[in-house]
């Protein structure tokens, strides 16, 4: 009797060496463990048919058809035969398997009715869909719920035949017989979830659930199987959120109350504008918390243009008005030279102490970038070290070592998802205790985000625009299909600069040279076009249909100096187009800018799209934001875009955004280097899940902190949840 395998037993002692090899290259797949917990990604159902015209080009796909007929005739380029075999889904979508070289055996297996599951990469030749060379597997003689044909299969004679995320090497039917061997000798791990909480919660047990998710008796056993590894993967990532939120709040920290007469005080006095309800409300809220002994841990959210800086000054005033200093994160040094300059026009005289005409109670505003000089950043960071500066505003280069704070009181870290955990932990730890912290994001986040990946964070929310905000208009362009369009959109730009405002147009791609976070592969996959770049569209567009008209060029591969003056230029008025790549995404303020033309915007993702037409309509002219696309009509892509064009609310955007990305990318799987352990979860759909879940790890870590009486617990949470995913947000 061969030994009983556990979740740490090499694959290769269960299913040899060259399949275990198969697996640990193409699917990261080592133990035991690995294999079953990596979960089918549907179950298909004899006599029930696979949607095959919602496939996409490009995608690599397992499908359930019946052959429907096999032609046979000549090549022409090389000897040979060319096998054409049409299969349907029994709804109208049809899929060509096309099999080169003289295969007669083929052709008699793929007889007209045989049902199969058929594996490939899904492409296009003269419009009609098709897999070139595919891995099969013959299900029986009709499809119609007999036993499989042979050993090989026998993984598929249940009624729900599990399909798993597969690659070309190792198709769904090879991992569904190593689960089935693997199965045959598995002893599942101690359950970790509290019985109370399973009786509670009606959830079956782990080995019941972790059986039937891959060989399910029923439907109904199917459900309860994936409810239960659900609530594992909720359960765990909100224990972890709660412990660091009850660790935190036993954290010492100054607190920074206000201080009538300070420097707040004077800025709300000289504010040319008056603050909304939601700003108002909002800085009541961070006010109190930074006045707590406990540190601040709040999260600021709120759409493009709500005011968000400005409360964030305010928060920074208080702690300077109490003898602290604040430092500001910014991801790029264009955002953070605004910052400087937008906090310096804002604060006037109280932003310039030791300056001739500076107020009484004045603090200085440095900036930190790594494009300093030598002679500047000495000078900066003697401000900086000495408290002179009470606020702080910089790029990475504020973590670096070197950048001493006297008494650093409040981080606030603006767009806070372009920075990695390490990074915000590098400044908290320039101060003596911790600091009080703020993150805020111009992309709105969907409650169960909110739920899931900030819910150690206070979650605050500016839904207002401020007054004098401008309506955007937003146009999909079809350029590959109505190219008079894409002529008439460069026409009505001109038409923009010609009213005496400016426009931007925005593309995927720097152009040649090393790539950068904010440039994609230059060929897709599917050996689509590379996408359209900058440094190849600008000239093209000065020589061409925006002739005469002053256009500068902005790109995160740029001097730093040479970026910053470019932006002044465009904000002076002394550029009338600024073709730019996504450095543009955040914070850019230019009120006169009132059009932005996306290039391929079907490569940008939904909440990206939302951010970049942000920048216009910022001042009293209304906006006007063109994304022009060669993407078919009716194609997701195509489909995405029609959605930004249709709303601005950027909520229904976030929940579209989260609907198209995978689950694990939200966890920050991606950033953190490790393969996702959020499965099965759906932020979307299992709101009301996950809420219970919060609710049942707040009930535990209150009365058991650190898991001490539930050890099987902690090692469970800890192989699902890493420190890095519990606090990160993935693109899109």
């Amino acid at each position: 009797m061969s030994k009983p395998a556990t979740v740490d037993t090499p694959l290769k002692k269960l299913v040899g060496d060259k399949t275990a090899k198969a697996l640990a290259s193409h699917l990261d797949l080592h133990t035991a463990g690995d294999l079953v917990y990596h979960f089918p990604r549907r179950y298909d159902e004899r006599g029930e048919h696979t949607d095959i015209r919602s496939l996409d080009v490009g995608e690599q796909v397992t499908v359930m058809a019946q052959v429907q007929r096999t032609t046979v005739r000549p090549m022409r380029q090389r000897r040979g035969n060319l096998l054409e075999v049409t299969v349907g889904d029994g709804s109208g979508g049809v899929l060509t398997l096309t099999f080169f070289g003289n295969q007669a055996w083929r052709e008699r297996e793929l007889r007209p009715g045989r049902w199969g599951l058929f594996a490939g990469k899904v492409t296009e030749f003269r419009s009609k869909r098709q897999l070139n060379g595919p891995e099969y597997v013959l299900l029986g003689e009709g499809g119609d719920g007999e036993a499989a044909l042979s050993d090989d299969i026998e993984e598929f004679a249940g009624a729900l035949i599990p399909v798993y995320p597969a690659a070309a090497a190792v198709p769904t039917w090879v991992i569904a017989r190593c689960v089935r061997v693997v199965l045959d000798t598995f002893t599942p791990p101690d359950d970790p979830l509290p019985s109370a909480v399973r009786a509670s919660r009606k959830l079956v047990g782990l080995g019941v659930a972790l059986t039937e998710i891959h060989r399910p008796s029923s439907k109904e056993a199917l459900h309860q199987a994936r409810r239960r590894l659900k609530w594992d993967e909720a359960f765990a990532v909100q224990v972890t959120l709660v412990q660091r939120k009850h660790r935190a709040a036993d954290w010492p920290a100054r607190p920074r109350p206000a201080r009538p007469d300070g420097l707040l005080e004077a800025f709300d006095a000289r504010l040319p504008y008056e603050l909304t309800a939601g700003q108002r409300e909002v800085g009541v809220e961070i006010a109190a918390d930074l006045a707590t002994p406990h540190p601040m841990h709040r999260l600021l959210q709120g759409e493009v243009g709500s005011g968000k800086t400005v409360v964030a000054l305010r928060a920074m005033l208080q702690v300077v008005d109490a003898g602290g200093q604040a430092a500001l994160l910014a991801p790029t040094e264009v955002l953070a030279a605004q910052h400087h300059r937008g906090m310096l026009d804002l604060l006037g005289p109280l932003g310039r102490a030791g300056e001739l005409g500076s107020a009484e109670h004045a603090t200085r505003v440095e900036l930190v970038t790594g494009s300093l000089g030598a002679a500047a950043r000495r000078r900066a960071l003697g401000e900086v070290a000495s408290g002179a500066a009470g606020i702080v505003l910089g790029t990475h280069a504020l973590l670096y070592e070197g950048v001493d704070f006297a008494d650093l009181g409040l981080v606030v870290v603006d767009e806070q998802h372009r920075f990695g955990v390490e990074q915000r932990d590098a400044l908290r730890a320039k101060a003596d205790q911790p600091p009080h912290v703020l993150v805020m994001t111009a992309t709105p986040i969907p409650r169960t985000v909110a739920m899931t990946v900030y819910g150690d964070l206070e979650v605050s929310t500016l839904s207002q625009l401020p007054r004098g905000r401008s309506p955007i208009a937003s146009h999909v362009v079809p350029a590959a299909e109505k190219p008079a369009y894409l002529d008439r959109a460069w026409r009505r730009l001109r038409e923009e600069v010609a009213a005496g405002h400016q426009a931007y147009v925005v593309c995927p791609r720097i152009g040649d040279g090393p790539t950068s976070d904010e440039e994609p592969p230059a060929e897709d996959d599917n050996g689509r076009r590379p996408p359209l770049a900058v440094t190849e569209v600008a000239p093209l567009l000065a020589e061409g249909p925006l002739l005469g008209l002053r256009i500068g060029v902005l790109h995160g591969r740029l001097p730093a100096d040479e970026k910053d003056a470019v932006m002044r230029s465009f904000a002076a008025g002394d550029l009338d187009v600024l073709v730019a790549t996504t450095v543009i995404e955040v914070g850019v303020d230019v009120p006169n800018a009132t059009v932005m033309i996306v290039l391929d915007a079907d490569r940008f993702g939904v909440s990206q799209l939302h951010q970049l037409r942000g920048r216009v309509g910022r001042g009293a002219a209304a906006g006007l934001c063109l994304l022009v696309s060669e993407a078919a009509e009716g194609s997701s892509a195509r489909e995405r875009l029609d959605a930004v064009a249709s709303t601005s609310d950027g909520f229904k955007l976030a929940e579209l955004d989260l609907e198209q990305r995978r689950e694990g990318d939200v966890l920050g799987a991606t950033q953190s280097g490790h393969r996702s352990h959020l499965r099965l979860l759906s932020l979307r759909r299992d709101a009301d899940l996950i809420r219970d879940a919060r609710a049942e790890a707040i009930t535990l870590i209150e009365d058991d902190p650190e898991l001490a009486r539930s050890p099987a617990l902690a090692a469970s949470v800890a192989a699902l949840v890493d420190e890095d995913r519990a606090e990160y947000l993935e693109k899109g």
